[in-house]
């Protein structure tokens, strides 16, 4: 569950479940967004009885409960999430070394997410990569830049990120 911690930055979140998975939506004030996908596959077994079910709740809390056991090295947890509907708690059942926690968590209404699904017949070019990359090569560039340039290729490199500033031009590259 690692990849909750990737969308932490606010309190509470939108989980939408459905039998692809679920998808943790973290916004802040209508401009920045963290989405984490978890799909069923990962789970050993994954049961839904509605097509879809959305609920707000508290990340923190979440987090908390699903960390009750410290993840410590060699034991396994594991967790069974139980939701039965609107208004009603998140369940989570958590079991390591034969010791049992549960824990009730309030759900609550969610907030209208907003949609950046931009209409892909207009796109020319998209990246999807791992959170870690990008912030390696943000970490390579010159900050003191006034100008930061995206380049997007079907050749090599197919990604680039540049900086231009009075230190000279810094260039982070990324291929296949």
């Amino acid at each position: 569950m690692s990849y909750m911690y990737l969308v932490s930055f606010f309190q509470s979140a939108t989980v939408f479940a459905s039998s692809m998975g679920f998808k943790v939506t973290v916004e802040d004030s209508k401009c920045v967004q963290a989405n984490a996908f978890i799909q069923e596959a990962l789970f050993h077994e994954f049961v839904m009885k509605e097509d879809q079910i959305t609920f707000k709740i508290n990340l923190t809390v979440l987090l908390e409960c699903l960390t009750i056991f410290g993840g410590t090295p060699g034991e396994s947890t594991s967790l069974k999430m139980c939701y039965a509907g609107y208004g009603c708690p998140l369940i989570l059942v958590l079991e390591e070394d034969g010791v049992l926690t549960d824990c009730s968590i309030k759900t609550l209404e969610p907030d209208e997410i907003l949609d950046f699904n931009f209409c892909s017949t207009n796109v020319i070019n998209k990246i999807i990569m791992k959170s870690e990359c990008l912030k390696e090569a943000f970490s390579e560039l010159d900050m003191s830049s006034d100008i930061l340039q995206f380049l997007m290729s079907p050749d090599s490199p197919h990604f680039r990120l540049s900086t231009f500033g009075n230190a000279g031009s810094t260039h982070v590259s990324k291929g296949r």
